[in-house]
């Protein structure tokens, strides 16, 4: 397979439903104009359809609109036909049907023959391009699902963790409310004088200093 057999599969829609010459046929085709868009519906006989196997499957479709013959061509595999229905199925000998274009009224008319009307609707408009983009976008999608499942429940299975700085500041708190006094690191009022003293802040050097004035002034006393 070449490269440009490659690129008109790779165009083409995935499954068509079986359209022959002598089906009345509904083509749903999409029309934008400018920023909007809107779904025009052709209904009518399909009275030629050439190369039906390639990417250049062309169809005719012709109808009486206010008793004037209207006829469209679309190339089936377009972007722009986003859907085709068989609404009827007649009976014909022909691949060209191009004597309609004569007949008005009751000759206008064809046998109709049953058929299977939902198998042969069954189609897949999609082309092998888009079908293989919405596979990825939805293997994608179940990616970031299964990631995201998969951090909320680490997420949930993570210890509570509590600062130690605002645990010290709260047991801190809570004991200043119980002891008023706790904050300060001062001895007991009944310890001694100078365990006070020392306690206190005061410098050991003075009092000694001051011990031995005491001292000096009781031996000059006696």
């Amino acid at each position: 397979m070449n490269a440009i057999e490659q690129l008109e599969t790779s165009q083409k829609k995935t499954k068509l439903p079986e359209i022959h010459v002598g089906d009345t046929v509904r083509i749903h085709q999409r029309i934008s104009e400018g920023k909007k868009s809107r779904v025009q519906v052709f209904e009518g006989l399909v009275i030629r359809y050439r190369k039906p196997n390639s990417l250049q499957a062309f169809v005719t479709v012709r109808k009486i609109t206010s008793g004037v013959g209207v006829e469209k061509g679309w190339f089936v595999h377009n972007p722009t036909i986003e859907k085709i229905q068989i609404v009827k199925r007649s009976k014909i000998r022909r691949a060209f049907l191009s004597y309609m274009r004569n007949r008005h009224g009751k000759s206008a008319r064809l046998a109709e023959m049953g058929f299977d009307r939902e198998a042969t609707n069954e189609a897949d408009h999609r082309t092998k391009e888009q079908v293989a983009s919405e596979e990825q976008a939805k293997i994608a999608e179940a990616v970031n699902k299964d990631s995201d499942a998969a951090a909320a429940d680490d997420a949930m299975n993570q210890p509570d963790t509590i600062s130690t700085d605002d645990k010290a500041k709260k047991e801190n708190k809570e004991a200043a409310e119980a002891d008023p006094g706790s904050g300060k690191d001062n001895e007991p009022v009944d310890a001694p004088k100078q365990e006070q003293l020392n306690s206190d802040g005061n410098d050991e050097q003075q009092l000694a200093a001051e011990e031995v004035q005491d001292g000096l002034d009781k031996a000059d006393k006696k």
